[in-house]
């Protein structure tokens, strides 16, 4: 068993290492733990609350993760992909909170080549516009979306998290683009001749 003494720079340990630091005495737990919660909660916050665009619901979720995820390491399980881990059960929780509820989702929109110049008017019924355009994608393909386009993973990242295959990670971020591309089009033309 690793000791808090022979690592005391935490940020130098891999995440086995602090995994197994989690199931050791509590100081050394509580440190370990602290380490690789500062290495990931951004961008499992980012992904949730992506996901939920509810700030409450996705605080709740965000500790829930953390928390199922605290609990996965004491009780002995081996974490090879802690990233991979605490995003399957961000979704895991999120999958589980869509059931009941409906989500809002705000996209960049430099990806969808929109108009400069729209009015301030026009840039939020736009941004509506994408939301709702992302709220119609079946979760596979937002969720592959958000993961990609947000949270900056890579296309094998996806493919881990989502339990897909590298091409249909692929696949679906394609379609969830073009989706979104299709839903705007006829608005956009609209955009463009009245300028």
């Amino acid at each position: 068993m690793l000791s808090f003494r022979a690592h005391k720079r935490l940020d130098d340990c891999t995440d086995q290492g602090l995994c197994e630091l989690i199931r050791g005495p509590k100081r050394d737990a509580e440190a370990a733990f602290t380490e690789l919660f500062n290495r990931y909660s951004s961008r499992i916050h980012a992904y949730i609350y992506r996901i939920l665009n509810q700030p409450e619901l996705a605080e709740d979720v965000f500790q829930e993760t953390f928390l199922r995820f605290h609990e996965a390491v004491k009780a002995g399980r081996p974490m090879t992909n802690v990233s991979g881990f605490l995003f399957t059960v961000a979704k895991n929780q999120c999958l589980n909170h869509k059931k009941t509820q409906s989500r809002r989702q705000m996209l960049p929109i430099q990806d969808f080549d929109f108009p400069v110049g729209a009015s301030n008017h026009e840039s939020e019924e736009l941004l509506q516009l994408v939301a709702t355009a992302l709220d119609l994608l079946d979760f596979d393909y937002r969720e592959a979306f958000v993961l990609r386009e947000y949270d900056g993973l890579s296309f094998a990242e996806v493919a881990e998290v989502t339990g897909a295959s590298l091409a249909t990670a692929k696949i679906r971020v394609h379609r969830a683009k073009n989706k979104i591309k299709q839903i705007l089009k006829p608005y956009l033309k609209d955009l463009l001749a009245n300028q």
